[in-house]
């Protein structure tokens, strides 16, 4: 019997054809679906009344050649002496810094309550916008990984600058920021310290809510799409989930958590904490956004940073103030 190969493999060709196809729309219906909104800046720095001359706006330069939008607000010449403040064994020439990076569709304004508390210590503060967010440049997609690189970007930033000291510069992150923090904290040694505020403990737990937000089954396409992510954006789930990368943070972290967050369950927080030897556990009464839960406990956030970023103190344990509803 003679074999009809060409019929057979013009059926095989359209077959592969087909599959690539669908698999073609399901990763432009991924990107649609998880893209982040970009929202304009409400307001900026000089909004809470500080002196001109301690505010720039800055464009760095992130990965693949994309820009990055950045407020950098400088101290006074000398630090505040109240509490929180960095103690005098630390005044030196050089200021220590503190990186912001924000969350998901939010924008480096959004972060901007910390600014004044953490200057008032005697903190530079660089906040940035992520690709894909604020006045950052676009990108094809956003992806926690990537938001970690923005921020590796904004430490290079901030070791070159004048005035800056290398070995003082601390991160703060909130949602996925908080994520990106600890996973470029877990590569980076020279980071003092992070501040994670609500963060999620595993990405593939929170896609899997997704879909079932949407009505995709996981066995099966649900399986699928998480894969299909998986390889998107470069890295798998257990490698990036903050769950595991802070077990490699060597430096302080103090994990910040609403109590009442419905989007990333306080249980979380207590898993984060419970999987590191150097983290300390904040609980506020509030939500999992924290701009107004976190002002009275500002001082604690601003004490531990300060800790954390006095000399010889980098890769120690810092105490949160008693009173300040910490755990561990």
């Amino acid at each position: 019997m003679t074999i009809p190969f060409g019929p057979l493999l013009i059926g095989l060709a359209a077959a592969a054809c087909g599959v690539l196809g669908l698999r073609w729309i399901l990763h432009r219906a991924l990107l649609r679906g998880l893209r982040a909104p970009r929202v304009a800046h409400d307001c900026g720095p000089l909004d809470l009344g500080l002196p001109v001359d301690c505010v720039r706006e800055l464009s760095i330069e992130g990965p693949r050649e994309k820009r990055l939008f950045a407020w950098l607000v400088t101290p006074d010449a000398a630090p505040d002496t109240t509490a929180g403040a960095l103690p005098d064994a630390a005044l030196s020439p050089l200021h220590p810094a503190v990186l912001v990076m924000h969350g998901w569709g939010s924008n480096a304004a959004m972060m901007l309550p910390v600014v004044a508390p953490l200057r008032a210590a005697g903190f530079a503060v660089l906040l940035l916008d992520a690709r894909c967010h604020g006045r950052s440049d676009d990108e094809d997609f956003a992806s926690m990984p990537r938001f970690a690189e923005d921020i590796a970007a904004g430490l290079g930033f901030l070791r070159a600058k004048a005035g800056i000291d290398p070995a003082r510069i601390a991160l703060i992150g909130h949602s996925v920021g908080a994520g990106a923090a600890l996973l470029a904290a877990c590569r980076d040694p020279a980071v003092a310290a992070v501040v994670s505020v609500s963060a999620f403990a595993h990405p593939g737990e929170l896609m899997r809510v997704w879909l079932a937000r949407v009505r995709i089954p996981y066995p099966g396409l649900g399986w699928y799409v998480l894969r299909h992510v998986e390889h998107t954006i470069g890295a798998r789930f257990a490698d990036i989930a903050p769950v595991e990368t802070i077990r490699r943070v060597g430096c302080p972290v103090l994990v910040v958590h609403g109590r009442h967050d419905a989007t990333v369950r306080f249980a979380d927080a207590e898993r984060l904490v419970a999987a590191a030897p150097l983290a300390t556990l904040l609980a506020i009464d509030g939500d999992h956004d924290l701009r107004d839960a976190l002002g009275p406990h500002a001082a604690a956030v601003v004490a531990f940073l300060a800790g954390a970023c006095a000399p010889g103190r980098a890769g120690t344990a810092m105490p949160v103030p008693t009173g300040s509803r910490a755990e561990r």
